[in-house]
Protein backbone atom coordinates (compact mmCIF):
# COMPACT_ATOMS: atom_id res chain seq x y z
CA UNK A 1 0.00 0.00 0.00
CA UNK A 2 1.00 3.49 -0.87
CA UNK A 3 0.84 6.37 1.66
CA UNK A 4 -2.70 7.68 1.90
CA UNK A 5 -3.53 11.23 3.34
CA UNK A 6 -6.75 11.27 3.88
CA UNK A 7 -8.68 14.21 4.95
CA UNK A 8 -12.62 14.43 6.67
CA UNK A 9 -14.00 17.11 6.96
CA UNK A 10 -17.68 18.33 8.31
CA UNK A 11 -19.01 20.99 10.87
CA UNK A 12 -18.66 20.04 14.91
CA UNK A 13 -20.56 17.75 16.11
CA UNK A 14 -20.88 15.20 13.31
CA UNK A 15 -18.06 13.17 14.40
CA UNK A 16 -15.50 13.16 11.66
CA UNK A 17 -12.49 13.64 14.34
CA UNK A 18 -13.74 10.24 15.71
CA UNK A 19 -14.46 8.96 12.41
CA UNK A 20 -10.85 9.88 11.74
CA UNK A 21 -9.57 8.40 15.14
CA UNK A 22 -11.27 5.14 14.59
CA UNK A 23 -9.59 5.22 10.69
CA UNK A 24 -6.40 5.59 12.34
CA UNK A 25 -6.53 2.75 15.00
CA UNK A 26 -8.28 0.21 12.02
CA UNK A 27 -5.13 0.62 9.78
CA UNK A 28 -2.91 0.18 13.45
CA UNK A 29 -4.87 -2.64 13.76
CA UNK A 30 -3.93 -4.06 10.15
CA UNK A 31 -0.15 -3.32 11.29
CA UNK A 32 0.28 -0.70 9.30
CA UNK A 33 1.69 2.81 10.68
CA UNK A 34 -1.20 5.56 10.98
CA UNK A 35 -1.21 9.36 12.69
CA UNK A 36 -3.74 11.56 12.74
CA UNK A 37 -4.42 15.45 13.76
CA UNK A 38 -7.57 17.54 13.74
CA UNK A 39 -8.80 21.16 14.00
CA UNK A 40 -11.76 22.21 15.01
CA UNK A 41 -13.51 25.69 14.23
CA UNK A 42 -14.14 28.28 16.99
CA UNK A 43 -17.59 26.55 18.11
CA UNK A 44 -16.98 23.50 19.96
CA UNK A 45 -20.66 22.29 18.16
CA UNK A 46 -21.27 23.42 14.48
CA UNK A 47 -18.34 25.38 13.72
CA UNK A 48 -15.89 23.87 10.75
CA UNK A 49 -14.15 21.12 11.67
CA UNK A 50 -11.44 19.05 9.67
CA UNK A 51 -8.89 15.74 10.69
CA UNK A 52 -6.61 14.25 8.67
CA UNK A 53 -5.02 10.81 8.79
CA UNK A 54 -2.30 9.47 7.05
CA UNK A 55 -1.88 5.67 6.74
CA UNK A 56 1.06 3.68 5.29
CA UNK A 57 3.01 0.37 5.39
CA UNK A 58 6.04 2.51 6.26
CA UNK A 59 7.03 4.52 9.05
CA UNK A 60 5.73 8.26 8.56
CA UNK A 61 8.72 11.18 9.23
CA UNK A 62 6.05 13.95 8.66
CA UNK A 63 2.64 13.83 10.53
CA UNK A 64 1.06 16.52 8.31
CA UNK A 65 -0.49 16.20 5.47
CA UNK A 66 0.89 17.52 2.21
CA UNK A 67 -0.95 17.08 -0.69
CA UNK A 68 -4.28 14.75 0.44
CA UNK A 69 -5.35 12.03 -1.82
CA UNK A 70 -8.60 11.00 -0.18
CA UNK A 71 -11.71 13.70 1.21
CA UNK A 72 -14.85 13.15 2.66
CA UNK A 73 -16.96 16.49 3.06
CA UNK A 74 -20.46 16.43 4.73
CA UNK A 75 -21.51 19.94 4.55
CA UNK A 76 -21.14 21.93 1.71
CA UNK A 77 -18.54 24.38 3.35
CA UNK A 78 -16.46 21.60 4.13
CA UNK A 79 -16.62 20.61 0.61
CA UNK A 80 -16.43 24.34 -0.67
CA UNK A 81 -13.53 24.92 1.34
CA UNK A 82 -11.34 21.24 1.45
CA UNK A 83 -12.05 20.11 -2.29
CA UNK A 84 -8.88 22.26 -3.56
CA UNK A 85 -4.90 21.16 -3.88
CA UNK A 86 -5.79 17.48 -4.15
CA UNK A 87 -3.53 14.80 -5.89
CA UNK A 88 -4.72 14.55 -9.20
CA UNK A 89 -5.49 10.87 -8.45
CA UNK A 90 -7.95 11.65 -5.84
CA UNK A 91 -11.03 10.69 -4.39
CA UNK A 92 -14.07 13.04 -2.92
CA UNK A 93 -16.88 11.52 -0.87
CA UNK A 94 -19.65 13.46 -0.81
CA UNK A 95 -22.79 13.23 1.07
CA UNK A 96 -25.39 13.61 -1.78
CA UNK A 97 -26.95 16.46 -0.31
CA UNK A 98 -24.11 18.53 -1.72
CA UNK A 99 -23.33 19.95 -4.24
CA UNK A 100 -20.08 19.22 -6.32
CA UNK A 101 -17.94 22.09 -6.07
CA UNK A 102 -16.27 23.28 -9.39
CA UNK A 103 -12.82 22.69 -7.71
CA UNK A 104 -13.43 18.46 -7.29
CA UNK A 105 -15.07 18.38 -10.01
CA UNK A 106 -11.93 16.45 -11.98
CA UNK A 107 -11.37 14.24 -8.64
CA UNK A 108 -13.08 10.81 -8.87
CA UNK A 109 -16.45 11.80 -7.15
CA UNK A 110 -18.52 9.49 -5.28
CA UNK A 111 -21.85 11.14 -3.71
CA UNK A 112 -23.56 9.07 -1.23
CA UNK A 113 -26.66 9.50 1.21
CA UNK A 114 -24.12 8.97 4.47
CA UNK A 115 -26.53 11.46 6.56
CA UNK A 116 -29.99 10.27 4.90
CA UNK A 117 -28.95 6.44 6.03
CA UNK A 118 -27.26 7.98 9.43
CA UNK A 119 -31.13 9.67 10.12
CA UNK A 120 -33.55 7.56 8.20
CA UNK A 121 -32.37 4.03 8.01
CA UNK A 122 -30.18 3.81 11.63
CA UNK A 123 -32.54 6.40 12.83
CA UNK A 124 -29.94 8.56 14.49
CA UNK A 125 -28.13 11.09 12.21
CA UNK A 126 -25.22 11.18 15.23
CA UNK A 127 -23.86 7.81 13.59
CA UNK A 128 -23.32 9.10 10.39
CA UNK A 129 -19.67 9.60 11.34
CA UNK A 130 -19.34 5.40 11.58
CA UNK A 131 -21.44 5.13 8.22
CA UNK A 132 -18.80 7.23 6.65
CA UNK A 133 -15.97 5.45 8.25
CA UNK A 134 -17.39 1.96 6.30
CA UNK A 135 -17.53 3.44 3.13
CA UNK A 136 -14.75 4.83 3.49
CA UNK A 137 -13.12 1.20 4.27
CA UNK A 138 -15.41 0.24 1.24
CA UNK A 139 -13.18 2.07 -0.90
CA UNK A 140 -9.69 2.63 0.28
CA UNK A 141 -9.44 -1.41 1.88
CA UNK A 142 -7.62 0.49 5.11
CA UNK A 143 -8.33 -3.24 6.94
CA UNK A 144 -10.52 -6.04 7.30
CA UNK A 145 -13.92 -5.60 8.55
CA UNK A 146 -13.39 -7.20 11.99
CA UNK A 147 -10.33 -4.88 12.39
CA UNK A 148 -12.66 -1.96 11.37
CA UNK A 149 -15.18 -3.41 13.79
CA UNK A 150 -12.75 -3.48 16.99
CA UNK A 151 -11.81 0.18 16.31
CA UNK A 152 -15.12 1.47 16.16
CA UNK A 153 -16.07 -0.99 19.51
CA UNK A 154 -12.75 0.44 21.27
CA UNK A 155 -13.73 3.97 20.52
CA UNK A 156 -17.67 4.42 20.60
CA UNK A 157 -19.68 5.16 23.83
CA UNK A 158 -20.15 2.06 25.96
CA UNK A 159 -24.33 0.83 25.30
CA UNK A 160 -24.10 2.32 22.03
CA UNK A 161 -22.12 -0.98 20.12
CA UNK A 162 -25.57 -2.37 18.28
CA UNK A 163 -26.59 1.19 16.91
CA UNK A 164 -23.10 2.01 15.37
CA UNK A 165 -22.07 -1.27 14.55
CA UNK A 166 -25.54 -1.56 12.74
CA UNK A 167 -24.61 2.36 11.16
CA UNK A 168 -21.00 0.48 9.98
CA UNK A 169 -22.49 -2.62 8.21
CA UNK A 170 -24.51 0.19 6.25
CA UNK A 171 -21.47 2.03 5.22
CA UNK A 172 -19.92 -1.16 4.29
CA UNK A 173 -22.79 -2.42 1.92
CA UNK A 174 -23.61 1.17 0.38
CA UNK A 175 -24.05 0.91 -3.06
CA UNK A 176 -21.24 2.99 -4.34
CA UNK A 177 -22.87 3.57 -7.83
CA UNK A 178 -19.75 1.83 -10.07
Amino acid sequence: MEKLELRLAGSGGQGVILASIILAEAAINADRYACQSQSYGPEARGGACKAETIISDQQISYPKIIVPGFLMALTQKAADKYAINLRDDAIVVLDSRIEVPESARRYRIYQLPILDTAEYEIGKSLTANIVAVGVINRILHICSEEQLREAVIKRIPRGSEELNLKALAAGLNMDLGE
